[in-house]
């Protein structure tokens, strides 16, 4: 079984994905927006994505350039009543993994999405796992461990530690965690990353006396340093 998320704005269509993909067992979830995809998928893990094209607002191009660029690499299905070749060529150059066009069969965008689920299988088993210093990251699990010692994350800390340890010895400003770790493109304040790194490191800062694997760089933001 799979986590699937819907983004349909059309109540009929994104009932008919639905239904179509619980019944070959998989766990879906929909959203009616752009903005709403983009801050559940965010927020949630998915193994794919089927995007409509033509959202209200924030259209399918957008979501998909925004995942990206958030380090989101789950497969998207592009679903479009835009079927011209430029079009479908623009949906994949912006992201997606494949381009279905309105209307279509159920049992065929199931079967895509089945190929989608199965290619990122066989490329994930090939990249399951970040090593830097003394921390391991399952990212098939989304397990970390730390000098060996298994240590529970919540979903965000997840997302923001994979994130330094991709970008490990590199200070990365707080701008660009933002956008690569909440999709924000805007700094909403409150001291959000402040908060999630304190909380990081209290749970992988584990053995007394190491410095922290988190460096804090004044007036930059923060570096992994593993080393």
């Amino acid at each position: 079984m799979a986590r699937i998320l819907v983004i349909e704005d059309d109540p009929d269509t994104a009932a008919e994905i639905v239904t179509e993909l619980t019944g070959h067992g998989h766990e879906v979830r929909s959203a009616g927006d752009g903005a709403a995809g983009v801050e559940m998928a965010l927020r949630e893990p998915f193994d794919a994505v089927t995007l409509d094209r033509m959202l209200p607002g924030l259209d399918g191009l957008s979501v998909v350039a925004r995942l990206r660029a958030a380090g989101l690499a789950l497969p998207v299905l592009m679903i479009s009543a835009l079927g011209d070749v430029d079009e479908r060529i623009a949906g994949l150059r912006a992201g997606g993994d494949d381009y279905l066009i309105k209307p279509f069969a159920p049992d065929e965008m199931a079967m895509r999405v089945e190929v989608l689920l199965r290619r990122q299988r066989q490329m994930s088993a090939a990249t399951a796992l970040l090593v830097a210093g003394p921390v391991e990251i399952d990212l098939i699990a989304r397990e970390v461990r730390v000098d060996g010692t298994p240590v529970r994350l919540l979903h965000m800390e997840f997302r923001l530690l994979e994130f330094l340890v991709r970008n490990a010895g590199e200070t990365m400003p707080r701008q660009i965690i933002f956008e690569r770790v909440w999709g924000y493109y805007f700094d909403p304040g409150a001291n959000l990353i402040a908060v999630h790194i304190a909380r990081l490191r209290k749970k992988i800062d584990i053995v007394p006396g190491r410095s922290s694997l988190i460096e804090t760089v004044k007036g930059e933001g923060y570096r992994f340093d593993g080393s």
